[in-house]
């Protein structure tokens, strides 16, 4: 299997561990975490999920303490009882980093947060980005999704069965490694119900009429998905503008490999003539907005008349935006201008498939999807 070097991600983990005791890197699993940790050359590494390492760690006191440099260990979140020790091991082993790899976010592993409050730092990795696999791939990794065994597959069908698979053990066995006890026939249907709300508004009553249980069994199969980095729950924006905003987060499948999964589109040309072609966009180049762009904390815009913007963020001081549309050229949108008086956004980027970046406005321009990881430096003229 050939090897995609991550040196963003590598710095930003570095610099992490150089800032505190504990690290904890997380995302999904398949994602890169383990060769990512492997190519820092730690002096110790243990994997939860390998007998010998579960055997060594049923002593974590004997394991852990004394070592000294970089001690990764991997799938952490199948160990839970191990956060109290590495609270008095970060306190105590001045010349020893911790480098935690975890499938699972800190809301649903809560000892996580709960042991080593004030002294873990967050990295989350996702699924390969476009500057990770050459702007010029960007249709390959649109089509496959960014795990990397999915986009290096030979050929699509692979690719395709690769995920299938994933998705197979994903609620074969890593969901009950979490002490989840959901049938995995009964989420996977949640999921693949879920995937056709992709890139609309939340409403957990229409769900749950939909699936047949109560609004609090929704909220808790969500929870799962989102744990478990599958699915993305986008918060609104909300400002004090006099206008009647939407409340309810919008609902995105993060990865878009799993998702075309989930619509059983195997190939670009099925993609191309698909229904929600452009569900899979917005939902791709906002994943891939969210990366390179280093957005901490993304929202969406909405109001009731029908004003929207897809991505909103704040940095630098200043507020930005972008929407994406599968269109060959996109123009200025009533709802744009709307969006430009109710909020003092710098700029907004509308993000598209074609080849040309061009401007529509002072505040406003058009950016190719192949452009993204150069909208860091400023707006393309």
């Amino acid at each position: 299997m050939r090897y995609l070097p991550r040196p963003r991600e590598l710095e930003a983990v570095r610099a992490r561990l150089l800032r505190g005791p504990v690290t904890a890197l997380l995302g999904p699993r398949q994602c890169g975490k383990t060769t990512l940790a492997q190519a820092l050359k730690p002096e110790h590494f243990f994997d939860l999920e390998d007998p010998r390492s579960q055997a060594r760690l049923d002593e974590p006191q004997t394991a852990l303490e004394g070592l000294t440099g970089t001690v990764v260990i991997d799938e952490v979140q199948r160990k839970p009882d191990l956060f109290p020790l590495l609270r008095v091991l970060a306190d105590r082993e001045r010349a020893t980093r911790f480098l935690l790899l975890g499938s699972a976010s800190p809301d649903l592993v809560k000892e996580v947060s709960e042991s080593l409050a004030g002294r873990v730092g967050y990295h989350h990795l996702g699924p390969l980005a476009i500057d990770e696999t050459g702007v010029s791939e960007w249709r390959t990794l649109w089509l496959r999704g960014g795990f990397p065994r999915s986009y290096l597959a030979e050929d699509e069908a692979t690719s395709a069965q690769w995920r299938e698979d994933f998705v197979r053990s994903y609620l074969e066995r890593d969901i009950p490694a979490l002490g989840v006890s959901i049938p995995a026939e009964t989420l996977r249907r949640f999921w693949v119900m879920v995937s056709h709300y992709h890139g609309q508004t939340l409403n957990l009553s229409e769900l749950g009429r939909s699936f047949g249980v109560s609004d609090h069994t929704v909220r808790r199969y969500l929870e799962i998905l989102s744990g478990t980095f599958m699915i993305r729950l986008l918060p609104p924006w909300h400002a004090n503008v006099g206008k009647r905003l939407v409340k309810a987060p919008k609902l995105y499948i993060r990865d878009s490999g799993l998702f075309h999964t989930l619509h059983a589109i195997v190939t670009r040309v099925q993609l191309e003539s698909h229904p929600k072609l452009g569900a899979s966009w917005e939902g791709f180049a906002l994943e891939q907005a969210i990366r390179l762009m280093g957005v901490a904390n993304p929202y969406f815009w909405r109001t009731h008349t029908g004003a929207e913007l897809d991505l909103v963020w704040q940095a630098d001081g200043a507020l930005w935006g972008m929407e994406f549309k599968y269109r060959d050229a996109p123009r200025m949108t009533r709802s744009i201008r709307a969006v430009l008086r109710d909020l003092p956004l710098k700029h907004v980027w509308i993000v598209y498939p074609g080849p040309e970046p061009y401007q529509l406005d002072d505040a406003v321009s058009v950016l190719p999807a192949a452009d993204l990881p150069d909208a860091v430096n400023g707006p393309i003229a």
